[in-house]
């Protein structure tokens, strides 16, 4: 289902997903491999960041300049947005992401609500990254729907 390698795109993938060990051995792989068999060049943040000594005075700001240089870089941001409220970090990365004008994709395969709005299944400032009138085409509820031809990334992708 992969798009033809001639992407030269750039997506940063904010996650929660690499605060756990379980988690980043078992999810983030997939959606990196997803990603990039779409043929996007994927700049994962926990794996951008192992060369910072977490014991080291500073190491959170260094932790945060890095990914705000990945996200002025990047292309786009592909935000994994699940929980009740998303992770807060996230939520900073991806209002950063749209305060830059990046392409905004976004995932929540999380079932449970997470807003008062019966239109949108989250806050609606997460949602002012995408085109108000196609919100849903920026908008993946499974993981199965990421490369799907009809949705945005896979034709954001072929461009």
């Amino acid at each position: 289902m992969g798009l033809k390698q001639l992407s030269n795109k750039t997506l940063y993938l904010a996650s929660p997903y690499g605060f756990s060990e379980h988690w980043k051995l078992k999810l983030l792989p997939d959606f990196i491999s997803k990603l990039e068999s779409m043929g996007a060049s994927v700049l994962e943040p926990f794996a951008r960041n192992t060369n910072i000594d977490l014991s080291s005075p500073g190491w959170a700001n260094k932790v945060a300049s890095s990914n705000l240089n990945d996200l002025r870089t990047s292309d786009g941001i592909f935000a994994i947005v699940n929980g009740t409220p998303p992770d807060e970090g996230v939520m900073v990365e991806l209002g950063v992401a749209i305060a830059l004008g990046k392409p905004t994709f976004l995932f929540r395969d999380d079932f449970r609500k997470c807003t008062d709005s019966d239109d949108y299944p989250l806050n609606l400032m997460i949602f002012l990254g995408t085109p108000s009138d196609s919100w849903n085409d920026y908008y993946y509820s499974s993981f199965d729907e990421i490369d799907c031809k009809n949705k945005a990334i896979y034709k954001w992708l072929a461009d």
